[in-house]
C-alpha cells in the first residue's frame, strides 16, 4: 500500500517497495520491521544498501504504530512523488530505442485503480510513454503506484494543459491518432504498425467530443454481451496488444 502527504508518498508491501528500489525510484528511507531478514526482505536490504538509501529497523509496536495499512508485510518506504516528463521526452525515447513511437493518451481517467492498471500494461508493453490531462483527471499518487505494482516507476509520464491541442502536436510529428470508441472500425481490421497514440476516453463519457474528432481513426471492441463498453484499463491491455502483436508480425 502507498499513503502521500504533500512532500512524500509512502510505499507499504514487500512488492511494492521492491519494484521501487528496482525501477530507482528516488527513496528517501526504508522502514524495516526488527526481525525480518529472510528471501524478499534481504533482497530489499540488499538493494537499498546498494543505492545508498538508509533502512531504519524498528521494534514490532513501534513499527505497527507508523503502518497505514492492515498488511504492510513489514516494510515501509518513503519516497519522494513522481516526477513527470515532457512529451518530446517521451518521443525521445522511442527514438533512442529506434522504435517508432507508441504512446497512450488518456483523457480524464479520474480511477485510480484504472490509471494504476493503464501504467503496469504500458510497462509491459514496452509503451513509450503516457500522456494525462492536468485538470479533471487522477494523477501519478502513491495508490496509483501501488495498483501499478511498481511499474509506473519505469514508465514516462507526462501531463499536458490539453489533450485535443496535444494530440495535434502528435500528429505533426508523424503520429497517427487512433481512438478506442464504440463507433469505431473493429480493433483487427486496422493497420496499426505505424507510430501510434492509442487515446483511451474517461469512465464516464469517454474520449469527448473534442478529442474524438481530433483522432485519425476511431476503433471499436466487439461486444457481445449485456454491458455496452469495457473498462478503460482493459480496452487500453487488449488494444495496446493488437498493436504490440502487428508490430511484432511485421517482422515476421
Amino acid at each position: 500500500m502507498i499513503l502521500e502527504d504533500k512532500n512524500e508518498a509512502r510505499i507499504e508491501g514487500r512488492n511494492a517497495v521492491l519494484e521501487a528500489l528496482s525501477a530507482s525510484m528516488p527513496l528517501n528511507k526504508i522502514y524495516i520491521k526488527k526481525g525480518e531478514r529472510h528471501g524478499v526482505m534481504q533482497k530489499i536490504r540488499e538493494l537499498a544498501r546498494s543505492s545508498g538509501i538508509p533502512v531504519v529497523e524498528l521494534d514490532p509496536k513501534s513499527f505497527e504504530h507508523m503502518a497505514r495499512t492492515r498488511n504492510p508485510q513489514g516494510v515501509i518506504a518513503l519516497s519522494s512523488p513522481k516526477e513527470y516528463v515532457s512529451v518530446d521526452d517521451i518521443l525521445e525515447t522511442a527514438e533512442r530505442r529506434r522504435e517508432a513511437p507508441f504512446v497512450f493518451v488518456l483523457n480524464e481517467i479520474t480511477d485510480p485503480q484504472n490509471l494504476g492498471s493503464i501504467l503496469r500494461t504500458a510497462d509491459c508493453l514496452g509503451v513509450h510513454g503516457v500522456i494525462i490531462p492536468k485538470r479533471r483527471a487522477c494523477g501519478v499518487t502513491p495508490a496509483v503506484v501501488k495498483v501499478s505494482e511498481g511499474a509506473a516507476g519505469y514508465v514516462n509520464v507526462a501531463r499536458v494543459t490539453n489533450i485535443a491541442s496535444t494530440l495535434e502536436c502528435l500528429k505533426e510529428k508523424g503520429l497517427w491518432v487512433v481512438g478506442a470508441d464504440m463507433d469505431g472500425e473493429p480493433y483487427h481490421r486496422v493497420d496499426l504498425t505505424g507510430p501510434v497514440a492509442l487515446v483511451i476516453g474517461g469512465e464516464d463519457k469517454g474520449l469527448g467530443r473534442l478529442v474524438r474528432e481530433k483522432c485519425d481513426l476511431l476503433v471499436k471492441l466487439p461486444m457481445r454481451g449485456h454491458v455496452p463498453s469495457l473498462n478503460a484499463a482493459v480496452a487500453a491491455a487488449v488494444l495496446g496488444y493488437e498493436i504490440l502483436r502487428q508490430r511484432e508480425g511485421r517482422h515476421d
